[in-house]
């Protein structure tokens, strides 16, 4: 049995370790005996251990010598001083798969030297079992790049990109995307408070009407349906949906959508370096 370890045990960390013990399609894809975790918070290690039944090792280094997998699950910020800590403690063949936004291959294989490295680009519905995560990975790694998508598919839908320049476009899209539904989610329910709706009324309706649209989608584009196709049969010539989406044309969201996006890929261009 393969064995797996977490340098940095937060909420992504945690949905992970969740997913491929206990995820519907991975269960058991690592036993909790073989899963390794590691942390500056000791009480994060007492509560994942009990909650999970894994180790949590004694170092970093410990932790990066012991394992054929290692996700690397630190913070962006603390990456640098994460990597000097497992420099030359990581096996020429061991599999490191990073999910800190804007840490490229490049940066990782500075310091640890040649190695496989998958970078990953997830997000936060991951927490729930129901992320969409993007795959870039190095030379190295592509003989190992299913393993990795396993791990990945265990908290949702896992695509590969070929190019890792992509992962900036993927972080305008999924990485960053959640907030975006969740703010039409908050403007719908302030919308329908000033339509005179009561406030518990207004969010129960705007938000089953999101999680019964998405459902929706993503069960018709299993038979080809698309979204834009899925919107035209709910808008009715002269109907009440055509006369919000009129709204919609004439304020230009479709550029509006763009440039924002657009804005969220250069940003993150600019944090990678």
């Amino acid at each position: 049995m393969s064995t797996i370890g977490f340098l940095g045990s937060g909420n992504m960390a945690e949905a992970l370790i969740k997913g491929i013990i206990k995820g519907i399609i991975t269960a058991g894809l690592y036993k909790p005996k073989n899963i390794f975790i590691s942390d500056v918070r000791a009480e994060r290690l007492d509560f994942l251990t009990k909650e999970y039944g894994v180790t949590a090792a004694a170092t970093n280094s410990e932790l990066a010598a012991g394992v054929e997998v290692l996700v690397l699950s630190v913070k962006p910020q603390n990456m640098t001083e994460a990597l000097q800590s497992i420099k030359g403690s990581v096996g020429a063949e061991t599999l490191i798969v990073s999910i800190a936004a804007g840490i490229k291959v490049s940066n990782i294989s500075a310091v640890l030297g040649e190695r496989p490295i998958v970078r990953v680009m997830p997000n936060t519905p991951a927490l729930i079992g129901e992320g969409a995560s993007a795959l870039f990975a190095n030379e190295k790694a592509r003989p190992m790049l299913s393993k990795a998508e396993k791990i990945f598919s265990s908290v949702g839908k896992a695509v590969i990109v070929d190019d890792e320049s992509l992962i900036d476009a993927v972080t305008a899209v999924s990485g960053s995307g959640p907030a975006y539904y969740f703010l039409l989610t908050e403007e719908m329910i302030r919308a329908a408070v000033e339509l005179g709706l009561p406030e518990d009324v207004a969010k129960d309706l705007v938000l089953q009407t999101a999680k019964g649209a998405a459902l929706l989608a993503v069960e018709r584009d299993k038979q080809g349906e698309t979204p834009a196709e899925l919107r035209r049969k709910v808008t009715s010539p002269g109907g009440t949906t055509e006369a919000a989406i009129k709204v919609f044309a004439a304020k230009d969201f479709s550029r509006l959508v763009n440039e924002a996006l657009t804005a969220a890929r250069d940003r993150s261009r600019q944090l990678s370096g």
